[in-house]
């Protein structure tokens, strides 16, 4: 599975979100996106899941502190306990094993990020 997790602001928007995901994820077939579990009922992250059709994850913050990832916010490190919440809602949500195929790339607005990454292959 081909995951993009997604980090934002809570004034980000629709665009903010697809600018992030269109920069991180070209060239990968997405198959869902992930997000901190705080996220949930942001209306611009509804929406843009709904638009893509792709199934959203919420991945806790106890997952979230144990991932590692390739880049680091300091906002990230202080809220979350991981450098960046889209690498490791990626990484929590694509399984064990899974790997980054793109660190977090970020919107042009700086109101949010995503980075893609893939489940473990058995």
């Amino acid at each position: 599975m081909i995951v993009a997790g997604l980090g934002f602001s809570s004034s980000a928007t629709v665009e903010s979100l697809q600018a992030a995901y269109d920069a991180a994820s070209i060239g990968h077939d997405v198959s869902a996106l992930a997000t901190a579990s705080d996220k949930k009922g942001h209306p611009a992250l509804a929406a843009f899941a709904d638009a893509l059709a792709l199934p959203l994850h919420y991945v806790a913050a106890s997952e979230l502190a144990g991932q590692r990832t390739l880049t680091c916010s300091n906002r990230s490190r202080a809220t979350y306990g991981t450098g960046s919440v889209s690498e490791a809602s990626a990484l929590a949500a694509a399984g064990p094993q899974a790997r980054l195929l793109s660190p977090r790339h970020i919107s042009d607005d700086r109101l949010a990020t995503c980075a893609i990454a893939i489940g473990g292959q058995s």
